[in-house]
Protein backbone atom coordinates (compact mmCIF):
# COMPACT_ATOMS: atom_id res chain seq x y z
CA UNK A 1 0.00 0.00 0.00
CA UNK A 2 1.03 3.57 -0.61
CA UNK A 3 0.54 7.18 -1.16
CA UNK A 4 -2.05 8.64 0.95
CA UNK A 5 -4.16 5.35 1.59
CA UNK A 6 -0.81 4.08 3.70
CA UNK A 7 -0.27 7.34 4.99
CA UNK A 8 -3.80 7.50 6.83
CA UNK A 9 -3.24 4.13 8.57
CA UNK A 10 -6.07 3.31 11.33
CA UNK A 11 -8.37 6.09 13.32
CA UNK A 12 -6.71 6.71 16.63
CA UNK A 13 -9.52 4.91 18.18
CA UNK A 14 -8.83 1.72 16.73
CA UNK A 15 -5.24 2.46 18.08
CA UNK A 16 -5.07 0.35 21.95
CA UNK A 17 -7.42 1.10 24.44
CA UNK A 18 -10.32 1.26 22.06
CA UNK A 19 -13.23 2.72 23.49
CA UNK A 20 -17.11 2.99 22.15
CA UNK A 21 -20.01 4.87 23.54
CA UNK A 22 -21.23 1.56 25.13
CA UNK A 23 -18.21 2.16 27.68
CA UNK A 24 -19.40 4.90 29.41
CA UNK A 25 -22.87 3.13 30.15
CA UNK A 26 -22.78 1.35 33.62
CA UNK A 27 -23.29 3.45 36.64
CA UNK A 28 -19.25 3.86 37.41
CA UNK A 29 -16.09 3.32 35.48
CA UNK A 30 -12.61 4.24 35.58
CA UNK A 31 -11.13 7.10 33.13
CA UNK A 32 -7.45 6.18 32.33
CA UNK A 33 -6.72 8.86 29.65
CA UNK A 34 -3.89 10.24 28.95
CA UNK A 35 -3.49 13.27 30.82
CA UNK A 36 -5.50 14.99 32.89
CA UNK A 37 -6.68 19.04 33.24
CA UNK A 38 -6.29 19.72 37.05
CA UNK A 39 -6.38 23.12 38.80
CA UNK A 40 -2.40 22.89 39.10
CA UNK A 41 -2.33 22.11 35.11
CA UNK A 42 -2.24 18.60 32.85
CA UNK A 43 -1.16 15.76 34.87
CA UNK A 44 -0.10 12.23 33.66
CA UNK A 45 -0.43 8.57 35.60
CA UNK A 46 -4.04 9.96 36.61
CA UNK A 47 -7.48 7.85 36.49
CA UNK A 48 -10.66 9.12 37.72
CA UNK A 49 -13.13 6.80 38.94
CA UNK A 50 -17.38 8.28 38.26
CA UNK A 51 -19.82 7.10 39.98
CA UNK A 52 -23.20 7.75 40.71
CA UNK A 53 -22.79 11.04 38.74
CA UNK A 54 -19.78 12.40 40.46
CA UNK A 55 -16.31 11.86 41.10
CA UNK A 56 -15.82 8.86 43.68
CA UNK A 57 -11.68 9.26 43.13
CA UNK A 58 -8.57 10.62 41.57
CA UNK A 59 -5.42 9.37 41.99
CA UNK A 60 -2.51 7.67 40.48
CA UNK A 61 -3.49 5.07 38.26
CA UNK A 62 -2.51 1.64 39.77
CA UNK A 63 -3.33 2.77 43.10
CA UNK A 64 -6.93 3.79 42.09
CA UNK A 65 -7.24 0.44 40.10
CA UNK A 66 -6.01 -1.46 42.89
CA UNK A 67 -9.20 0.67 45.06
CA UNK A 68 -11.91 0.16 42.64
CA UNK A 69 -11.61 -3.91 40.74
CA UNK A 70 -15.32 -3.96 40.62
CA UNK A 71 -15.49 -1.06 37.85
CA UNK A 72 -14.20 -1.22 34.29
CA UNK A 73 -11.31 0.35 33.38
CA UNK A 74 -12.12 2.84 30.43
CA UNK A 75 -8.52 3.76 28.64
CA UNK A 76 -8.29 6.82 26.78
CA UNK A 77 -4.79 7.29 24.81
CA UNK A 78 -4.04 10.30 23.37
CA UNK A 79 -6.59 12.09 25.26
CA UNK A 80 -7.05 14.74 27.86
CA UNK A 81 -9.89 14.63 30.08
CA UNK A 82 -10.88 18.09 31.81
CA UNK A 83 -13.42 19.86 33.20
CA UNK A 84 -16.84 20.77 31.44
CA UNK A 85 -16.65 24.45 29.98
CA UNK A 86 -19.08 26.99 31.90
CA UNK A 87 -20.88 29.74 30.09
CA UNK A 88 -21.36 32.14 32.28
CA UNK A 89 -23.82 34.44 30.77
CA UNK A 90 -26.17 32.89 28.38
CA UNK A 91 -29.34 33.46 26.54
CA UNK A 92 -31.04 30.35 25.50
CA UNK A 93 -34.55 31.61 23.86
CA UNK A 94 -32.26 33.84 21.21
CA UNK A 95 -31.33 30.80 19.35
CA UNK A 96 -34.04 31.37 16.56
CA UNK A 97 -32.50 34.95 15.95
CA UNK A 98 -28.67 34.97 16.75
CA UNK A 99 -27.63 35.67 12.75
CA UNK A 100 -29.84 38.92 13.04
CA UNK A 101 -28.45 40.73 15.28
CA UNK A 102 -24.63 40.58 13.14
CA UNK A 103 -23.73 44.15 12.46
CA UNK A 104 -26.22 45.71 14.19
CA UNK A 105 -25.36 48.66 17.00
CA UNK A 106 -25.19 48.42 20.42
CA UNK A 107 -28.87 47.72 23.02
CA UNK A 108 -30.44 45.00 19.86
CA UNK A 109 -32.46 43.94 23.11
CA UNK A 110 -34.45 46.77 22.70
CA UNK A 111 -35.03 46.16 19.04
CA UNK A 112 -34.40 42.58 18.53
CA UNK A 113 -34.32 40.59 21.47
CA UNK A 114 -37.23 41.45 23.80
CA UNK A 115 -39.31 41.57 20.67
CA UNK A 116 -38.57 38.18 19.55
CA UNK A 117 -38.92 36.59 22.81
CA UNK A 118 -42.42 38.12 23.51
CA UNK A 119 -43.41 36.59 20.62
CA UNK A 120 -42.72 32.77 21.66
CA UNK A 121 -45.13 30.03 22.90
CA UNK A 122 -43.82 27.64 25.17
CA UNK A 123 -43.22 24.97 22.49
CA UNK A 124 -41.43 27.79 20.71
CA UNK A 125 -39.15 28.37 24.02
CA UNK A 126 -38.91 24.87 24.59
CA UNK A 127 -37.30 24.51 20.81
CA UNK A 128 -35.55 27.08 21.34
CA UNK A 129 -33.83 26.47 23.99
CA UNK A 130 -32.85 22.98 23.33
CA UNK A 131 -31.37 23.82 20.20
CA UNK A 132 -29.12 26.14 22.38
CA UNK A 133 -28.64 23.82 24.91
CA UNK A 134 -26.98 21.60 22.40
CA UNK A 135 -24.79 23.97 20.77
CA UNK A 136 -23.55 24.62 24.10
CA UNK A 137 -22.38 20.89 24.31
CA UNK A 138 -21.18 20.98 20.87
CA UNK A 139 -19.16 23.52 22.25
CA UNK A 140 -17.91 21.48 25.52
CA UNK A 141 -20.20 23.58 28.10
CA UNK A 142 -21.52 21.51 30.84
CA UNK A 143 -23.08 24.40 32.20
CA UNK A 144 -24.82 27.32 30.81
CA UNK A 145 -26.34 30.37 33.05
CA UNK A 146 -29.29 31.56 31.31
CA UNK A 147 -30.15 35.11 32.34
CA UNK A 148 -33.67 34.93 31.78
CA UNK A 149 -36.72 35.53 29.07
CA UNK A 150 -38.65 38.14 28.23
CA UNK A 151 -41.56 35.13 27.00
CA UNK A 152 -44.56 35.43 28.67
CA UNK A 153 -45.03 31.66 29.30
CA UNK A 154 -43.68 29.44 31.60
CA UNK A 155 -39.66 29.17 32.25
CA UNK A 156 -40.09 25.39 33.32
CA UNK A 157 -40.28 24.86 29.13
CA UNK A 158 -36.35 25.92 29.45
CA UNK A 159 -35.79 23.77 32.08
CA UNK A 160 -37.13 20.81 30.78
CA UNK A 161 -35.62 21.42 27.59
CA UNK A 162 -32.13 21.52 29.24
CA UNK A 163 -32.54 18.68 31.21
CA UNK A 164 -33.57 16.45 27.88
CA UNK A 165 -30.49 17.65 26.56
CA UNK A 166 -28.41 16.78 29.68
CA UNK A 167 -27.14 20.17 30.07
CA UNK A 168 -26.60 22.01 33.94
CA UNK A 169 -27.98 24.97 33.92
CA UNK A 170 -27.90 27.93 35.98
CA UNK A 171 -32.10 28.96 35.43
CA UNK A 172 -32.48 32.98 35.80
CA UNK A 173 -36.07 34.33 36.84
CA UNK A 174 -37.02 37.93 35.39
CA UNK A 175 -38.23 40.54 38.13
CA UNK A 176 -38.14 43.59 36.28
CA UNK A 177 -40.82 46.07 37.87
CA UNK A 178 -40.74 49.04 35.78
CA UNK A 179 -40.89 47.35 32.00
CA UNK A 180 -38.26 45.92 30.27
CA UNK A 181 -40.43 42.89 28.39
CA UNK A 182 -41.52 41.37 31.64
CA UNK A 183 -43.76 44.07 34.23
CA UNK A 184 -46.17 43.40 36.62
CA UNK A 185 -47.06 44.01 40.27
CA UNK A 186 -44.19 44.38 42.21
CA UNK A 187 -45.55 41.61 45.00
CA UNK A 188 -46.91 39.06 42.20
CA UNK A 189 -43.28 39.05 40.94
CA UNK A 190 -42.03 38.46 44.11
CA UNK A 191 -44.18 35.67 45.19
CA UNK A 192 -43.43 34.18 41.94
CA UNK A 193 -39.99 34.71 42.49
CA UNK A 194 -39.91 32.49 45.63
CA UNK A 195 -41.90 29.45 44.04
CA UNK A 196 -38.81 29.75 41.33
CA UNK A 197 -36.23 29.39 43.91
CA UNK A 198 -38.42 26.94 45.57
CA UNK A 199 -39.32 24.97 42.76
CA UNK A 200 -36.36 22.68 41.71
CA UNK A 201 -34.67 20.14 44.16
CA UNK A 202 -31.32 20.18 45.11
CA UNK A 203 -29.06 17.67 43.35
CA UNK A 204 -30.35 18.52 39.95
CA UNK A 205 -29.29 19.83 36.62
CA UNK A 206 -31.57 23.11 36.92
CA UNK A 207 -30.67 25.67 39.40
CA UNK A 208 -32.52 28.70 40.38
CA UNK A 209 -31.59 32.04 39.93
CA UNK A 210 -33.23 35.75 39.89
CA UNK A 211 -32.35 38.30 37.63
CA UNK A 212 -33.51 41.80 36.68
CA UNK A 213 -32.34 42.39 32.75
CA UNK A 214 -30.86 45.75 33.68
CA UNK A 215 -31.12 48.04 36.64
CA UNK A 216 -33.07 50.73 35.64
CA UNK A 217 -35.80 48.51 34.89
CA UNK A 218 -36.58 47.44 38.25
CA UNK A 219 -37.56 49.71 41.29
CA UNK A 220 -34.79 50.53 44.31
CA UNK A 221 -37.57 47.94 46.61
CA UNK A 222 -37.13 44.85 43.93
CA UNK A 223 -33.61 45.22 43.21
CA UNK A 224 -32.99 45.13 47.25
CA UNK A 225 -35.23 42.53 47.37
CA UNK A 226 -34.17 40.36 45.10
CA UNK A 227 -30.78 40.71 45.61
CA UNK A 228 -31.55 39.66 49.16
CA UNK A 229 -33.69 36.54 48.40
CA UNK A 230 -30.38 35.41 46.55
CA UNK A 231 -28.42 35.88 49.13
CA UNK A 232 -30.84 34.08 51.56
CA UNK A 233 -31.42 31.08 49.01
CA UNK A 234 -27.85 30.31 48.15
CA UNK A 235 -28.71 31.20 44.35
CA UNK A 236 -26.80 34.18 42.41
CA UNK A 237 -28.60 37.44 41.16
CA UNK A 238 -28.18 38.28 37.57
CA UNK A 239 -28.15 41.62 35.73
CA UNK A 240 -26.86 43.84 32.80
CA UNK A 241 -24.54 46.18 34.35
CA UNK A 242 -22.62 48.68 32.70
CA UNK A 243 -22.52 47.23 29.32
CA UNK A 244 -23.48 50.36 27.17
CA UNK A 245 -22.81 53.72 26.71
CA UNK A 246 -26.22 55.21 26.57
CA UNK A 247 -27.23 52.67 29.74
CA UNK A 248 -25.04 54.14 31.92
CA UNK A 249 -26.01 57.69 30.82
CA UNK A 250 -29.82 57.13 31.16
CA UNK A 251 -29.20 56.04 34.86
CA UNK A 252 -26.62 58.84 35.87
CA UNK A 253 -29.63 60.88 34.38
CA UNK A 254 -32.46 59.35 35.83
CA UNK A 255 -30.42 58.41 39.08
CA UNK A 256 -27.72 60.26 39.41
CA UNK A 257 -25.09 57.27 39.72
CA UNK A 258 -24.01 54.91 37.37
CA UNK A 259 -25.83 51.26 36.90
CA UNK A 260 -22.86 49.51 39.51
CA UNK A 261 -22.73 52.34 41.67
CA UNK A 262 -26.82 52.59 42.14
CA UNK A 263 -26.76 48.79 42.65
CA UNK A 264 -24.60 49.04 45.80
CA UNK A 265 -26.59 52.02 47.53
CA UNK A 266 -29.56 50.06 47.25
CA UNK A 267 -27.69 46.82 48.77
CA UNK A 268 -27.99 45.07 45.61
CA UNK A 269 -24.26 44.25 45.25
CA UNK A 270 -22.69 41.61 47.04
CA UNK A 271 -21.50 38.11 46.98
CA UNK A 272 -24.70 36.97 45.50
CA UNK A 273 -24.90 39.46 42.57
CA UNK A 274 -23.67 38.27 39.14
CA UNK A 275 -22.71 41.17 36.74
CA UNK A 276 -23.05 40.51 32.97
CA UNK A 277 -20.44 42.49 31.35
CA UNK A 278 -19.43 45.56 33.30
CA UNK A 279 -17.16 46.65 30.65
CA UNK A 280 -17.31 49.97 31.24
CA UNK A 281 -16.22 50.46 34.28
CA UNK A 282 -14.70 53.28 37.00
CA UNK A 283 -11.52 52.43 39.38
CA UNK A 284 -14.06 53.27 41.94
CA UNK A 285 -17.07 50.94 40.27
CA UNK A 286 -14.24 47.99 40.24
CA UNK A 287 -13.32 48.62 43.71
CA UNK A 288 -17.02 48.45 45.11
CA UNK A 289 -17.21 45.27 42.60
CA UNK A 290 -13.72 43.88 43.98
CA UNK A 291 -15.34 44.61 48.46
CA UNK A 292 -18.88 43.57 47.75
CA UNK A 293 -17.93 40.11 46.71
CA UNK A 294 -19.76 40.21 43.29
CA UNK A 295 -18.75 38.59 40.04
CA UNK A 296 -18.26 39.04 36.55
CA UNK A 297 -19.71 37.44 33.80
CA UNK A 298 -16.59 38.46 30.64
CA UNK A 299 -17.90 38.08 27.56
CA UNK A 300 -15.41 38.94 24.62
CA UNK A 301 -16.63 37.57 21.82
CA UNK A 302 -19.95 39.69 22.45
CA UNK A 303 -17.83 42.64 23.08
CA UNK A 304 -16.18 42.08 19.82
CA UNK A 305 -19.87 41.23 17.69
CA UNK A 306 -21.94 44.77 19.84
CA UNK A 307 -19.86 46.24 22.91
CA UNK A 308 -18.53 49.58 23.60
CA UNK A 309 -15.70 48.65 25.74
CA UNK A 310 -13.97 45.42 26.46
CA UNK A 311 -13.85 44.42 30.41
CA UNK A 312 -10.99 45.03 32.08
CA UNK A 313 -11.32 41.38 32.82
CA UNK A 314 -7.33 40.61 33.87
CA UNK A 315 -7.38 43.85 36.54
CA UNK A 316 -10.70 42.46 38.31
CA UNK A 317 -8.94 39.29 38.54
CA UNK A 318 -6.06 40.88 39.81
CA UNK A 319 -8.50 42.56 42.15
CA UNK A 320 -9.50 39.01 43.61
CA UNK A 321 -13.16 39.75 41.93
CA UNK A 322 -14.46 36.45 40.72
CA UNK A 323 -14.86 36.07 37.02
CA UNK A 324 -16.33 33.91 34.51
CA UNK A 325 -16.41 33.74 30.56
CA UNK A 326 -20.01 33.94 28.87
CA UNK A 327 -20.92 33.55 25.36
CA UNK A 328 -23.78 35.88 25.95
CA UNK A 329 -25.76 33.46 23.28
CA UNK A 330 -23.57 34.40 20.62
CA UNK A 331 -21.47 31.39 19.27
CA UNK A 332 -21.46 28.33 21.76
CA UNK A 333 -17.99 27.56 20.91
CA UNK A 334 -16.12 26.64 24.09
CA UNK A 335 -12.64 26.94 22.83
CA UNK A 336 -13.08 30.00 20.60
CA UNK A 337 -14.21 31.76 23.54
CA UNK A 338 -11.14 31.13 25.40
CA UNK A 339 -9.01 32.44 22.45
CA UNK A 340 -11.35 35.41 22.38
CA UNK A 341 -11.21 35.68 26.50
CA UNK A 342 -7.32 36.25 25.80
CA UNK A 343 -7.18 38.10 22.33
CA UNK A 344 -9.64 41.02 23.94
CA UNK A 345 -7.34 41.53 27.10
CA UNK A 346 -4.51 41.73 24.40
CA UNK A 347 -5.88 44.04 22.29
CA UNK A 348 -8.06 46.03 24.44
CA UNK A 349 -4.88 46.55 26.77
CA UNK A 350 -1.77 44.24 26.75
CA UNK A 351 -0.64 46.42 23.67
CA UNK A 352 -0.35 49.39 24.82
CA UNK A 353 1.18 47.90 28.48
CA UNK A 354 3.48 45.76 26.64
CA UNK A 355 1.78 42.63 28.50
CA UNK A 356 2.62 39.75 25.83
CA UNK A 357 1.16 37.28 28.49
CA UNK A 358 -2.12 38.50 28.84
CA UNK A 359 -2.99 35.93 31.58
CA UNK A 360 -0.61 33.29 30.49
CA UNK A 361 -3.20 30.73 29.14
CA UNK A 362 -3.71 29.10 32.28
CA UNK A 363 -5.68 32.11 33.21
CA UNK A 364 -8.77 31.78 30.60
CA UNK A 365 -8.83 27.45 31.21
CA UNK A 366 -9.40 28.79 34.82
CA UNK A 367 -12.87 31.59 34.33
CA UNK A 368 -13.82 28.68 31.59
CA UNK A 369 -13.89 26.31 34.29
CA UNK A 370 -13.47 26.65 38.36
CA UNK A 371 -13.57 30.70 37.64
CA UNK A 372 -17.65 30.05 36.18
CA UNK A 373 -18.38 27.72 38.54
CA UNK A 374 -17.40 29.92 41.65
CA UNK A 375 -18.90 33.46 39.97
CA UNK A 376 -22.52 30.73 38.87
CA UNK A 377 -22.48 29.76 42.85
CA UNK A 378 -21.19 26.03 41.90
CA UNK A 379 -17.79 25.97 43.02
CA UNK A 380 -19.02 23.14 45.16
CA UNK A 381 -20.28 21.24 42.60
CA UNK A 382 -18.51 21.36 39.40
CA UNK A 383 -15.96 23.30 37.34
CA UNK A 384 -13.03 21.16 38.58
CA UNK A 385 -12.10 17.37 38.47
CA UNK A 386 -12.13 16.90 42.21
CA UNK A 387 -13.71 14.07 44.39
CA UNK A 388 -17.33 14.84 45.49
CA UNK A 389 -18.09 17.24 42.79
CA UNK A 390 -20.29 16.44 39.29
CA UNK A 391 -18.30 14.04 36.58
CA UNK A 392 -18.89 17.32 34.53
CA UNK A 393 -16.22 16.25 31.83
CA UNK A 394 -15.07 16.23 28.39
CA UNK A 395 -12.74 13.89 26.66
CA UNK A 396 -10.61 16.05 23.85
CA UNK A 397 -8.39 14.27 20.93
CA UNK A 398 -4.47 15.59 22.23
CA UNK A 399 -3.87 13.06 18.65
CA UNK A 400 -4.67 15.81 15.98
CA UNK A 401 -1.88 18.06 13.63
CA UNK A 402 -2.13 20.90 15.65
CA UNK A 403 -0.76 19.73 18.82
CA UNK A 404 2.22 17.89 17.62
CA UNK A 405 4.15 18.28 19.02
CA UNK A 406 2.92 19.35 22.22
CA UNK A 407 5.08 21.82 24.27
CA UNK A 408 2.43 24.08 26.50
CA UNK A 409 -0.54 22.13 26.53
CA UNK A 410 -2.90 25.02 28.59
CA UNK A 411 -1.51 27.16 26.18
CA UNK A 412 -2.52 25.15 22.98
CA UNK A 413 -5.70 24.55 24.60
CA UNK A 414 -6.41 28.30 24.36
CA UNK A 415 -5.45 29.20 21.25
CA UNK A 416 -5.14 26.17 18.85
CA UNK A 417 -7.76 24.06 20.59
CA UNK A 418 -11.04 23.14 18.76
CA UNK A 419 -14.39 21.81 19.19
CA UNK A 420 -14.04 18.92 16.72
CA UNK A 421 -11.65 17.61 19.16
CA UNK A 422 -14.65 16.72 21.81
CA UNK A 423 -14.95 13.57 21.48
CA UNK A 424 -16.91 12.44 24.35
CA UNK A 425 -18.71 15.24 26.65
CA UNK A 426 -20.36 13.95 30.40
CA UNK A 427 -22.90 15.67 32.69
CA UNK A 428 -23.33 14.49 35.85
CA UNK A 429 -21.45 10.93 35.07
CA UNK A 430 -23.76 10.55 32.03
CA UNK A 431 -22.37 10.31 28.67
CA UNK A 432 -24.21 13.41 26.45
CA UNK A 433 -22.69 13.70 23.45
CA UNK A 434 -20.24 11.65 21.30
CA UNK A 435 -18.34 13.10 18.52
CA UNK A 436 -20.56 16.07 18.27
CA UNK A 437 -23.94 14.46 18.62
CA UNK A 438 -26.09 13.13 21.36
CA UNK A 439 -26.34 9.68 22.44
CA UNK A 440 -30.30 9.35 23.59
CA UNK A 441 -32.14 11.75 21.64
CA UNK A 442 -32.62 12.90 18.25
CA UNK A 443 -31.06 16.03 17.44
CA UNK A 444 -31.58 16.19 13.53
CA UNK A 445 -35.35 15.67 14.07
CA UNK A 446 -35.19 18.83 16.88
CA UNK A 447 -33.54 20.90 13.88
CA UNK A 448 -36.08 20.06 11.04
CA UNK A 449 -38.69 21.04 13.64
CA UNK A 450 -37.03 24.20 14.88
CA UNK A 451 -36.71 25.26 10.45
CA UNK A 452 -40.46 24.62 10.14
CA UNK A 453 -41.12 26.53 13.08
CA UNK A 454 -38.40 30.06 13.00
CA UNK A 455 -39.19 31.55 10.13
CA UNK A 456 -42.90 31.93 11.39
CA UNK A 457 -41.87 33.30 14.96
CA UNK A 458 -39.31 35.61 13.66
CA UNK A 459 -41.87 36.96 11.14
CA UNK A 460 -44.76 37.55 13.53
CA UNK A 461 -42.10 39.53 16.20
CA UNK A 462 -41.83 43.36 15.87
CA UNK A 463 -37.93 43.06 15.15
CA UNK A 464 -36.55 46.58 13.85
CA UNK A 465 -33.17 46.17 12.34
CA UNK A 466 -30.69 49.24 11.35
CA UNK A 467 -29.24 47.16 8.32
CA UNK A 468 -30.57 44.60 6.42
CA UNK A 469 -29.15 41.07 6.01
CA UNK A 470 -25.75 41.09 4.15
CA UNK A 471 -26.08 40.51 0.43
CA UNK A 472 -28.73 43.25 0.40
CA UNK A 473 -27.05 45.76 2.66
CA UNK A 474 -24.02 45.17 0.19
CA UNK A 475 -26.14 46.28 -2.71
CA UNK A 476 -27.11 49.74 -0.57
CA UNK A 477 -23.77 50.07 0.05
CA UNK A 478 -22.40 50.01 -3.67
CA UNK A 479 -21.26 52.96 -5.11
CA UNK A 480 -20.51 53.61 -7.95
CA UNK A 481 -17.72 51.84 -10.17
CA UNK A 482 -14.45 53.81 -10.65
CA UNK A 483 -13.26 53.43 -14.11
Amino acid sequence: MTGLAADRGPHPMTQGGSFQPDAFAGPGFVLEPEQILLPEGPARDRAIVVEAGRIADLGPAAAVAGRRPDLPRIALPNRLVMPGLIDIHHHLTQSFGKALAFGEPSEIFRRIWVPLESSLDDEIVHASAKLAALEALRGGFTTVVDAGTRAAGDVGAIARATEAAGLRCVLGFICNDLGGGKAGDPDAILAAADAHLARFPSGGLVHPSLAVSIPEVASDRMLAAVAARCREAGAIFQTHANEHLVAVERSLVARGERPIEHLASVGALGPATLLAHATLVTPSELARIADSGAAVAYNPVATVWKGNAAAPALDMIARGIPVGLGTDGTRSDGFRLLDAAETVQRLAFGLATGDSSCGGGWTWLEAGTSGGARAAGLGGVTGTIAPGLAADLLVVDLAVPEMRPSWDLPWELIRLGNRDQIEAVLVAGRLRLWRGWPVDWDARRLMAQVAARAEAAVAAAPIQRVHPVSTRHRVGRAGPRRP
